[in-house]
């Protein structure tokens, strides 16, 4: 289907960042860039003013006419591509960096890898593409030199832009996006951006997680202060909760619908560092109930009391013990303590 100027720039002008006008042209590497960079940081998406007609063009062209070259031409360089490159390289391994750490061997092989992905896409945009092989080989190679340090990410781009683009050449006629059908085409995108942003938006729900934590203990602590003052202890509580209830009006819910409730279960799910040692502490497992809880935490401070236990370490274990237990307890009974 001969595709219009027209429709690609509304395409562009209504989505462009998220590459729906690349999607409708065939050029899949570089909708799914697009997609996870939103518009290449947003200066590619307003380059591509001038750029739509002949993308266009390339889209319309037979796709013999577009293979009229020899088997062993090799694409012009493009200062413009390798810049991108080295950037969306970066921009891979940042994401790993914060998503992805924790995971073992990760300097040498899951950093390298993402840093490796991302060059490799830019790489493929449009009508040429690289050897994937040696790009990540490369990435493989230099992330050993750097192990360890946050800015690793730019000397191992750096490495797999100079590789990708030695490696450079024209994509054969059957690797062309425009040539399949739009179902596959869209599922293959959605697992690639999935791929990319799973492990980012888990890392950013755990912290989270962490700082709902921390806030409410905050709170906690600050409206305990005012016991002595009940009314103006409840007055500085409806004030801080204010930004709350304008949430809850905002998505159409009341403040003490169950539905919130459930969702604040959710986010509030997950445990944190504090909560995991004090777990360790009464030598429970995550899933413990407040029963087990309460039972491990009577039978450890009869063993530590300093009334029944003479040795020196064993008031400041008691001491350990209990806090353990007013930390678990918060979680499960989070009234006890208003």
């Amino acid at each position: 289907m001969v595709k219009s100027v027209m429709v690609a720039y509304a395409l562009w002008a209504v989505a462009g960042p998220l590459g729906l006008h690349h999607i409708y042209l065939g050029r899949d590497s570089h909708a799914l860039l697009w997609m996870l960079t939103l518009g290449g940081f947003g200066l590619g998406w307003v380059r591509e003013a001038t750029r739509i007609p002949a993308y266009v063009r390339e889209a319309n062209e037979d796709a013999q006419k577009q293979r009229r070259r020899s088997p062993t031409a090799v694409p012009p360089v493009s200062p413009v591509r390798f810049a991108g490159q080295v950037c969306v390289g970066v921009y891979f391994g940042a994401v790993a960096l914060i998503g992805l750490r924790s995971l073992s061997f990760f300097y040498l092989v899951v950093l390298p890898l993402c840093v490796g992905a991302g060059v490799h896409l830019v790489s493929s945009v449009g009508r040429q593409s690289s050897d994937l092989h040696k790009t990540l080989t490369a990435c493989l190679v230099t992330s050993p030199v750097f192990y360890g340090s946050a800015l690793s990410p730019l000397p191992i781009s750096l490495a797999a832009s100079v590789t990708a683009a030695q490696h450079r050449r024209f994509k054969p006629p059957h690797a062309h996006g425009g040539t399949q059908e739009l179902g596959p085409r869209l599922y293959r995108l959605g697992l690639a951006w999935l791929a990319f942003s799973a492990p980012l938006g888990y890392c950013i729900f755990h912290n989270t997680t962490a700082t709902l934590y921390y806030l409410s203990d905050c709170v906690s602590a600050l409206l305990d202060m005012f016991w002595f003052l009940p009314w103006f202890r409840g007055v500085l509580e409806y004030i801080l909760l204010i930004p709350y209830r304008i949430l809850c009006a905002l998505a159409g819910g009341g403040y003490y619908e169950e539905t919130w409730k459930k969702l604040l279960e959710i986010l509030l799910k997950e445990y944190t560092d504090r909560e995991k040692e004090a777990l360790q502490v009464l030598s429970l497992k995550s899933e413990a109930s407040l029963e087990e809880i309460t039972r491990s935490y009577r039978e450890l401070a009869k063993t530590w009391h300093p009334d029944h236990n003479p040795s020196k370490e064993a008031e400041a274990t008691f001491v350990k013990i209990h806090e353990a237990y007013e930390v678990l307890l918060r979680r499960h009974r989070p009234d006890r303590f208003r």
